[in-house]
């Protein structure tokens, strides 16, 4: 890509929607796009690659405040990296914390299915297991 793109062409070259980018340029995730007399945004590779890199961050689960700080470290070509390890690892024990959350609820649908074999709800265990 050499010549600019408007936004249509940045979602689909990002499979990103046009509203997300706009919203990712109003809060300073990517730069202000540059405008036609017409009013039309046109983008250039560098915003397609941030937008990638956003989407890659986005899919780790990383909030926006990070992508934001990662941005900005990546953009620092001498910044210590240790602040990106801290990110990843700070997301890291943030997922491991769900999981463990996972497995609890997972044990305790699989204890709420086994202890029914009722015929009506009357007699349901689950039921009443909710209810108490």
């Amino acid at each position: 890509m050499t010549s600019p793109i408007t936004i249509g062409q940045l979602a689909k070259a990002t499979d990103t929607k046009a509203v997300t980018i706009r919203y990712y340029e109003s809060v300073g995730l990517i730069a202000p796009a540059t405008r036609t007399q017409a009013g039309y945004r046109l983008y250039t590779e560098q915003e397609r690659d941030r937008l990638i890199f956003i989407k890659r961050a986005r899919h780790l689960g990383l909030n926006l405040d990070d992508v934001k700080a990662l941005l900005g470290l990546a953009d620092d070509n001498n910044a210590p990296c240790e602040q990106v390890d801290s990110i990843i690892h700070e997301q890291l024990e943030r997922v491991r914390s769900r999981l463990k959350d996972l497995q609890q609820l997972e044990q305790e649908l699989d204890r709420l299915e086994r202890c029914c074999q009722a015929d009506t709800v009357a007699d349901c265990k689950i039921i009443e297991s909710l209810s108490r």
